[in-house]
């Protein structure tokens, strides 16, 4: 088994996801473990909410370790998103690494579960890295 102290991961945590990744049912978990299946469930679930929260940290620390960032309030039109970016690169010299499509394609994949009808459903913190990669970091709604 991996050792689980240097993550945000339990050493139990880790023993059931990789028992899962191997294939393993929840029951056989369970078993092995001597525990019960819901157990097994809640522990997972755990362990998942912590990753989660580790990759949010890491897009937030990538998005404010740019050298350019802005925050964009709920509201915000996805044209206007687009706009600042082109705009705050252009002010600090970086040359965005998307042309306008690209970068639309972009930002609908990463945005998509935080908009409707074309505007933001919750602010976002834009990064802009020097070599003109676009970092996003979206508030929970």
């Amino acid at each position: 088994m991996v050792d689980a102290e240097a993550t945000t991961l339990t050493d139990r945590q880790v023993e059931v996801l990789e028992l899962r990744e191997r294939g393993h049912t929840q029951r056989e978990v369970a078993d092995r473990l001597g525990t019960t299946d819901s157990n097994v469930s809640a522990i997972e679930r755990a362990a998942e909410e912590n990753v989660e929260k580790a990759r949010r940290t890491l897009e937030l620390v990538q998005t404010i370790r740019a050298p350019v960032h802005t925050t964009l309030p709920e509201g915000s039109y996805f044209e206007d998103v687009v706009d600042e970016i082109y705009d705050r690169g252009d002010e600090a010299g970086i040359k965005i690494d998307y042309c306008r499509p690209e970068l639309y394609s972009h930002l609908f994949g990463l945005l998509e579960p935080h908009t409707s009808e074309n505007r933001l459903d919750t602010s976002i913190r834009i990064g802009i890295t020097e070599g003109g990669e676009v970092e996003l970091f979206t508030e929970m709604p």
